[in-house]
C-alpha cells in the first residue's frame, strides 16, 4: 500500500467516524428522492397555471423547494457568522392562545397542531433567541418569504437617502427616465414608498389581462401570453392603467410600486438588485448563509416577493432595526432617521386606504415605506402572502419571524400572526 492510498484511507476513516460522533447531531434530510420526483410531477403546467397556486402539502413543498422549480439569483453573505445565543423563554410556548369556541391551546402546541400551517417561528429578544421551533421544515431550509421581500427595496432606498444619493421628494423619472412614459410620471419616490402612488394597478385585482397580472407575467410569476412584456422594465415603462386617486391620497397595495423602487436602486447603485441587497445588508449582518431571490425570467430578481432565506437570518435582518444591531454590525445599517420615518408615518394614508372605506382597526397607527402596518404598541410589521411575517419592536428590542402556507383555497388555517403578537404583547 503506497503513501497516497494510506492517506486516503485515513481520511475516509476520519469522515466515517465523524458521522458516528455522538456529539454531532446527525443530518436529517428535508425530503427523499422519491418525494422530490413526485412533487415535480404534481406541479401545474406553466402554460396553464403558475407553480405557486397549489395549496396544502403541495404548497408546503413548493415554498421550501423553489430552487428546484425556477431560476434564482444569489444574495451573498460574508465575514464571520454572528452567532445568536439562546435564552429560551418557556412561557412563550406555554402561553395560551384562542383557537375558537372559547377554547385555548398553548402557543407551542398550536403551531404544531392541525389548526396551523406554521413552518417555523423564531423570536429574538435583546439579541438572544427566546423561542425557536420548526414544525414543518428543517432549520437549515430557505423557504420563500414572499412580500416580506418588499422592505428590502425600501430599506435600500433609505440607505441611499442617508448618503444623499436619493431625494424622495423628487419624481421617480428623475432617477429612471423610462418611467416618464408611464402613469408613474410625476409621482414622488416617497409616495411610491408609502404605497400611495395613485396608479391603478392593485395586487388585489389578480385576473389575467389586468395591470398587475400582466406585470407579474413580465417577471415570470404569472402565465404569459403573446401580449406579455419581456421584462418588468418594459412593463413599467408602458404601464398606463390610469389612476384611482391622486398621488399621496391613500394607501393601495401594489408590487408595481416596489419594483419601481428596486429599479431606482439598480440605477443609482449601477448593479442588479440582488447585489445591492448583498453589499448593503446581507454581507454586513453576520448571516449564517447565503440567500437568493426568485428570478424566473431573464435573471431579474422578484424584488416584490422572491427572497429565500433561513429564518434566523431574517431575524438578523430584523435585529438591524433594534438596539441589538450592535451585536451584528460595527456601523449601523439602519439609521435613526429611517427608523423614525417608519415609526412616524402618514396616518391619513390608511384613513383613506383603497377598499378600507375609512375603517381602520383600532390597534393600527399607520403604514410607511412598504411596511404593511405600524401598530399603536410600536410593532412594525411586514407580511407575506400565505403566512410569512416579520415583526419588529425597536423599543422592546424584540424581533419575531414566521413562515407558513395555505392549507386550502379558503385559508382555513388559524393565523399565527395575531396569536404570536398576542403572546409577545403579554410577555414583553
Amino acid at each position: 500500500m503506497n503513501k497516497r492510498t494510506i492517506a486516503t484511507a485515513a481520511l475516509l476513516m476520519t469522515a466515517v467516524s465523524g458521522f458516528a460522533n455522538e456529539n454531532v447531531a446527525p443530518f436529517k434530510p428535508a425530503a427523499t428522492v422519491e418525494k422530490n420526483l413526485e412533487q415535480h410531477k404534481r406541479l401545474p403546467h406553466p402554460d396553464e397555471e403558475v407553480w405557486w397556486t397549489p395549496t396544502g402539502d403541495d404548497m408546503l413543498w413548493n415554498n421550501k423547494n423553489l430552487h428546484q422549480i425556477v431560476p434564482t439569483v444569489n444574495v451573498y453573505r460574508d465575514g464571520q457568522v454572528k452567532t445568536l445565543e439562546y435564552a429560551i423563554n418557556k412561557d412563550i410556548g406555554a402561553h395560551p392562545v384562542a383557537i375558537g369556541d372559547d377554547k385555548t391551546m398553548p402557543f407551542g402546541e398550536f403551531i404544531r397542531s392541525d389548526l396551523s400551517t406554521s413552518m417555523g417561528v423564531v423570536v429574538v429578544h435583546k439579541g438572544k433567541i427566546v423561542f425557536e421551533d420548526y414544525p414543518r421544515m428543517r432549520e437549515y431550509e430557505k423557504p420563500i418569504w414572499w412580500s416580506v421581500t418588499k422592505v428590502f427595496s425600501s430599506t435600500l432606498i433609505a440607505i441611499l437617502e442617508d448618503r444623499g444619493l436619493v431625494d424622495v421628494t423628487k419624481p421617480v423619472e428623475f432617477y429612471v427616465p423610462e418611467l416618464a412614459t408611464s402613469d408613474f410620471k410625476g409621482v414622488t419616490v416617497e409616495n411610491v414608498l408609502d404605497m400611495a402612488s395613485g396608479v391603478d394597478c392593485p395586487d388585489a385585482n389578480y385576473v389575467r389581462g389586468t395591470c398587475y397580472y400582466e406585470f407579474e407575467a413580465s417577471l415570470g410569476d404569472a402565465v404569459r401570453s403573446d401580449k406579455s412584456y419581456d421584462t418588468p422594465y418594459e412593463a413599467l415603462a408602458n404601464m398606463r392603467p390610469g389612476t384611482w386617486a391622486d398621488q399621496g391620497v391613500g394607501f393601495d397595495y401594489s408590487g408595481a410600486n416596489t419594483f419601481v423602487l428596486s429599479w431606482i436602486v439598480e440605477r443609482v447603485m449601477n448593479m442588479p438588485f440582488q447585489d445591492a441587497v448583498s453589499s448593503e445588508i446581507w454581507m454586513k449582518m453576520g448571516a449564517e448563509g447565503d440567500a437568493s431571490i426568485y428570478a424566473a425570467r431573464n435573471g431579474v430578481a422578484l424584488s416584490t416577493g422572491g427572497l429565500l432565506a433561513k429564518a434566523r437570518d431574517m431575524a438578523r435582518f430584523g435585529m438591524l432595526f433594534t438596539p441589538s444591531a450592535s451585536q451584528l454590525v460595527d456601523e449601523p445599517v439602519i439609521s435613526e432617521r429611517y427608523l423614525k420615518r417608519i415609526q412616524n408615518g402618514r396616518r391619513e394614508l390608511v384613513e383613506r386606504a383603497r377598499g378600507w372605506n375609512g375603517h381602520v382597526p383600532d390597534n393600527i397607527s399607520h403604514t410607511a415605506y412598504q411596511w404593511d402596518v405600524i401598530y399603536k404598541n410600536g410593532d412594525i410589521f411586514k407580511g407575506g402572502w400565505a403566512g410569512q411575517g416579520l415583526i419588529i419592536n425597536a423599543e422592546k428590542d424584540l424581533v419575531a419571524v414566521y413562515l407558513g402556507y395555505s392549507k386550502d383555497a379558503d385559508n382555513s388555517e388559524l393565523s399565527v400572526h395575531s396569536r404570536l403578537r398576542e403572546v409577545l404583547n403579554s410577555l414583553y
